[in-house]
């Protein structure tokens, strides 16, 4: 089964996406939901997705869940909920009973939007997460290379516990790239209980000027710390649409972990995630 761990619905004449606000964003400020995700999957041979949050909300959190429902390829939902709330537990039972709940797998929060770069470390915080990891979910870090101090203590604090970060926390490969990142990410890596998705690459890139030779250094750096069993793909549809097409993504992607080995590029492409998620 190929899988693509990492994407998106939204609709923002219902909902309101702070992040969706900037003016190049206008290309993708508009409905997409699984109509139009679905004839891609089939066109660029995907067999299921990972359906993940987009804004901080428990409704949106309710109405994946009903997604995924209702729509067989989207095997998993990666939502939101307040880490911070005494009684997660409880809204976290009470998600998993919903239809569509036992599709839930992770929860994410958007930690790098938050003033304090330590907010992973907050004593409400690490009480949320280990309500979380209690109930055998995995926790998304959604980072910059600013956060990822705070990342490998989380990670470090929960040895038992499995967390994915997502879009190798956005190397910034617009700016030629950041030796801080590279060992941020390597001290990430040392953690074993913490997989990576090359997901969102080309968007960290200049938007119209970018290929796959210019992604690889990135990616390489990356299987080169987490190893083959612990790299994952993703779109990052329909986001990754300010930089190139589904097809023209993937294929990037692709070419960038083939490089690295046929098991590396099968693994990435679904073996990893179901690990990651624990998905059936």
């Amino acid at each position: 089964m190929m899988i693509d761990a990492h994407q998106h619905f939204w609709d923002p004449a219902r909902a309101n996406y702070p992040w969706m606000n900037a003016p190049e964003l206008t290309p993708i400020r508009r409905a997409f939901g699984p109509a139009d995700l679905a004839p891609l999957l089939r066109a660029n041979g995907i067999d299921a997705s990972i359906l993940v949050q987009c804004r901080s909300s428990l409704e949106e959190t309710e109405e994946f869940l009903a997604v995924a429902h209702a729509t067989p390829t989207v095997i998993g939902v990666v939502g939101w909920a307040d880490l911070t709330n005494g009684s997660l537990g409880d809204t976290l039972d009470r998600l998993r009973n919903l239809p569509g709940g036992t599709k839930l797998v992770g929860i994410r929060h958007q930690v790098h939007d938050e003033a304090d770069p330590d907010w992973l470390l907050r004593a409400d915080v690490q009480r949320g997460l280990a309500e979380l990891f209690a109930r055998d979910l995995t926790y998304d870090f959604l980072v910059r290379t600013r956060e990822l101090p705070a990342a490998i203590a989380t990670a470090k604090a929960f040895p038992q516990a499995r967390f994915v970060l997502d879009h190798a926390a956005k190397p910034p490969i617009a700016d030629g790239g950041s030796v801080e990142w590279s060992d941020r990410i390597a001290a990430l890596a040392a953690c074993s209980n913490v997989w990576c998705k090359v997901s969102g690459l080309a968007t960290e890139a200049k938007w119209n000027d970018w290929d796959a030779e210019l992604l690889f250094p990135y990616l390489r750096h990356v299987a080169n710390c987490f190893g083959e069993d612990r790299l994952i793909f993703g779109s990052d549809w329909p986001v990754c649409l300010l930089a190139g097409s589904y097809g023209e993504i993937k294929r990037a992607l692709e070419a960038c972990l083939a490089k690295l080995g046929p098991s590396v590029r099968e693994k990435a492409l679904g073996v990893n995630a179901k690990a990651a998620y624990r998905l059936t």
